[in-house]
């Protein structure tokens, strides 16, 4: 029964409250998730969001991928905090009809198969690559490369997710022949 209730909620989600963006089959969400685009917003097919997270600025996520709780995608320019005579409470921002300042078209860009941990928070404009893994508690600042693992704050590369370039090549002839 707790399925069905949840498979009804994703539907809900998707058909209605989100019906302006593209999400593909396999979504789910937590609860508490809050979603927000000013153009894009593109999620592939069985992508799931932990509760308490957020995404608020143009974004496409590719297929498999996950989300732990209270994750984070924001934007980088989302207030004009340089609009002159202003503060910055009062100054622009990007969810005005008229806005023209930094940020409209920065797009956050994660691939496939990516994992992103408890608490981390993605700026604006990045790439994560293919197969990367956020650590939890992160603050990703710049792109990060695929099948790589991630960490601090901001996030630095700590290793690469497998031990050996057969093994990686592997994951990714299975994952294509499995997944694609």
């Amino acid at each position: 029964m707790i399925k069905l209730i949840k498979k009804i909620r994703d539907i809900f989600l998707i058909k209605i409250k989100y019906h302006k963006y593209i999400i593909a089959d396999g979504f789910h969400s937590g609860v508490r998730v809050r979603l927000w685009a000013k153009m894009t917003l593109k999620i592939g097919k069985n992508f799931y969001i932990g509760r308490d997270s957020q995404i608020e600025t143009d974004t496409i996520i590719g297929d498999n991928c996950i989300f732990a709780n209270k994750v984070a995608i924001v934007g980088r320019y989302d207030h004009n905090f340089q609009q002159i005579g202003v503060p910055t409470r009062l100054a622009e921002q990007i969810r005005d009809t008229g806005y023209t300042w930094k940020g409209l078209n920065q797009i956050t860009t994660i691939g496939d198969d990516v994992w992103v941990g408890y608490g981390v928070i993605i700026m604006g404009g990045v790439t994560i690559g293919n197969g990367a893994i956020i650590a939890a508690g992160s603050v990703v600042t710049r792109d990060v490369e695929e099948y790589a693992i991630y960490a601090g704050n901001p996030a630095k590369k700590i290793r690469n997710r497998f031990d050996s370039e057969d093994e990686k090549v592997n994951h990714i002839n299975l994952y294509n022949i499995n997944y694609k």
